[in-house]
């Protein structure tokens, strides 16, 4: 999970994050939203895939990555662990 919110800290990887809720993209459709390198996209781009939070499929000579939801529900769940209020603590 560590590497999950590492990912997420990132202002760059949220918005990427926050493209491909939209659709799947390729890395080119990515890019035209950003001023960055191409490698730079692709730094980003193995972060989120290395956390596990996109996936990636082959279509022809292009790649599409698309949101992974289930790790980014294991988050939520971790977080909202910590908003449960312990039982038998008085607050």
């Amino acid at each position: 999970m560590q590497e999950v919110f590492e990912a997420i800290s990132d202002p760059t990887r949220r918005k990427i994050l926050d493209l491909l809720r939209g659709r799947d993209m390729s890395v080119n459709e990515i890019l035209e939203h950003f001023e960055m390198s191409g490698a730079s996209l692709s730094h980003h781009l193995n972060k989120l895939k290395m956390a596990d939070l996109v996936t990636t499929t082959r279509k022809g000579q292009s790649i599409y990555y698309s949101i992974h939801t289930s790790v980014f529900e294991d988050a939520a769940r971790l977080v909202m662990e910590f908003f449960e209020p312990k039982k038998g603590r008085k607050k």
